[in-house]
């Protein structure tokens, strides 16, 4: 399904002709009518690859091992035999890639008859390019390409028309076009057509892949070599599809709009007709005027109206070495899709560390928490759970939470993004109006583990208060122990706090006056303590303790300058 969408896709593209492919030319070899050699001209590109040229439509071949050359622009090693300086094999490999590239095009001019090809072979068999004056900063893997008398032979609609058979159509030229009995039906197209064993067109700019690019379907080792089909012959396509399905990617890769890259992931989005509609800023950098009127006009409360809307479509690729791997296809509308990013953010909906409405997360901030090293070592089903949350719904897995809680005891805090994911995760499966649940501070919460947290967070605020310049406080040292096994510790920090609220009573008795409550009250609904936490209660000790923090950072902001002390404290530890 996702290659014939893809292929859907490429005819509402402005597609490359047939085997050619934008290619940076750094050279052009000017010359005129006869084939006379006139001039370098250097073609400077204006992105961050300006070094390698302009790019340029050019035919394109897929190059392996083997000794394959391209019409009319190549580097310049085949397309003059200018050997590479570091290779001491080099003037041997030169002179059978540029006798390649010279066959190339005497057989391009035999058969298009064409007077400027004609130009560059008499230029190509009379000259000695090799020993050409060479511009400065010239390299043997620059491209280069051929202009005569100001008309750049590889434009030609006959020279691409060429192209378009001759890279193709004959096997002896290419690799392993099944032909004649041995054609198979194309999963594109689904007609019986000759199939490529290996794909001409790579996919690029997918986080970890190969800098020359990645094979949309490739088997690479036997035990993926399904009833003895080895490389692409697993996934069959014809040319066409298999060309089509590929610039289909790149051109999504390359749209702002259509792609959002996080951790090992690329994900893909598009739609079957034209629409204005994109997921990619509401994940990647939601506002909060976008995500008020998403919540407004298709809120999670809101069944989604059942008249046909347009088809949207979302995949998400990862690298293993030279090829693409699928790790998710969804397919929905995006009527559907706008109802799901609606419940979305409502789910995530939290105060912010300082007690007021906070704007709503990006993506990448919710699934950074949940990993150790977010740039290198996330796992690639994290981000795919919130995105099929996102788009399809659903429940988050039980393993988003088990990695926050992780992450908060390896790191002894709980900060809002993780807070987010762990009421996402809370809620997404058990409570019938998510939006309204577990934004903030539950007083009424009976839930032993969420009470732990709160007191946990209330004994922190009693020890900064008493020792406001301590590097390490309670959570530094006690928050793992104490959000999963409770009963193990609370009794030796109650029994400390105690000696802090004396200490306060001496020295700040306004103070003392602020904080005992509180305390008192916990303490009057939790006459005993859990033994052990699940991974659910570690969750509802995570939001407990957050939530009340959060509280209790609010209360004193509000009092201001009564509590100068206690701004600054808070203040200094802002997340």
């Amino acid at each position: 399904m996702l290659l014939q969408r893809l292929i859907e896709h490429a005819d509402r593209l402005a597609l490359a002709p047939a085997m050619y492919l934008r290619t940076p030319i750094r050279w052009l070899v000017d010359l005129d009518r006869r084939g006379r050699f006139l001039e370098w001209v250097p073609m400077e590109g204006s992105s961050w690859r300006h070094d390698r040229g302009q790019e340029w439509l050019a035919p394109h071949v897929l190059r392996t091992v083997k000794i394959k050359a391209k019409l009319l622009a190549d580097r310049a090693e085949y397309a003059l035999g200018i050997p590479r300086r570091a290779d001491q094999t080099a003037p041997s490999k030169a002179t059978a890639r540029h006798a390649a590239f010279l066959r190339t095009v005497a057989h391009c001019a035999q058969v298009t008859r064409e007077p400027t090809v004609q130009a560059v072979l008499t230029f190509l068999t009379q000259a000695d390019p090799a020993h050409l004056s060479l511009p400065d900063g010239f390299e043997a893997t620059h491209n280069v390409t051929f202009r005569v008398a100001g008309v750049l032979p590889i434009d030609l609609p006959s020279v691409r028309a060429y192209w378009a058979t001759a890279a193709t159509g004959d096997p002896a030229e290419r690799e392993g076009a099944l032909l004649g009995p041995d054609a198979r039906e194309c999963l594109g197209c689904g007609t019986r057509r000759p199939v490529l064993t290996r794909q001409p067109f790579k996919i690029k700019r997918i986080p970890g892949g190969q800098r020359a690019g990645l094979a949309l379907s490739s088997a690479y080792h036997p035990a993926f070599e399904s009833y003895g089909l080895k490389h692409s012959l697993t996934a069959p396509m014809c040319r066409e599809c298999a060309e089509r399905a590929a610039h289909a990617v790149n051109a999504l890769i390359d749209g702002e709009r259509t792609h959002l890259t996080v951790g090992p992931l690329t994900c893909l989005f598009w739609t079957r007709g034209v629409s204005t509609f994109s997921p990619v800023p509401f994940l990647a950098h939601p506002r909060v005027a976008q995500v008020r009127a998403l919540l407004g006009g298709a809120g999670p409360g809101r069944a989604p109206a059942r008249r046909p809307s347009n088809a949207l479509y979302a995949t998400a690729l990862s690298a293993h070495g030279g090829r693409v791997v699928v790790r998710e296809w969804i397919e929905t509308t995006v009527r559907e899709a706008k109802h799901h990013l609606a419940r979305y953010f409502a789910l995530q909906r939290l105060v912010g560390p300082d007690g007021r409405a906070a704007p709503p997360l990006k993506l990448a901030t919710l699934v950074a928490g949940l990993s150790r090293d977010p740039a290198h070592a996330m796992a690639p089903q994290v981000p795919l759970s919130l995105l099929r949350l996102a788009l399809q719904g659903g429940a988050l897995p039980e393993e988003l939470l088990y990695r926050a809680v992780t992450r908060n005891r390896l790191e002894q805090r709980v900060g809002r993004p993780r807070a987010a994911v762990i009421k996402m995760v809370l809620c997404s499966g058990a409570c019938p109006e998510p939006e309204d649940t577990l934004r903030a501070l539950q007083r009424q919460q009976p839930d032993p583990a969420y009470l732990c947290g709160r007191l946990l967070a209330v004994l922190e605020a009693i020890q900064r208060a008493a020792f406001p310049h301590a590097h390490t406080g309670v959570v530094d040292r006690f928050y793992g122990a104490a959000s999963s096994a409770p009963a193990a510790v609370f009794g030796p920090l109650l029994s400390a706090a105690q000696h802090h609220l004396r200490k306060l009573g001496r020295e700040r008795w306004p103070t003392n006056l602020l904080l005992r409550p509180g305390l008192q009250e916990l303490q009057r609904q939790l006459p005993t303590y859990p033994r052990g936490l699940s991974v659910a209660q570690q969750g509802w000790f995570a939001l407990g303790y957050y939530h009340q923090r959060v509280a209790d950072r609010a209360a004193i902001l509000a009092r201001g300058e009564a509590n100068q002390w206690a701004v600054a404290a808070l203040e200094s530890e802002a997340e």
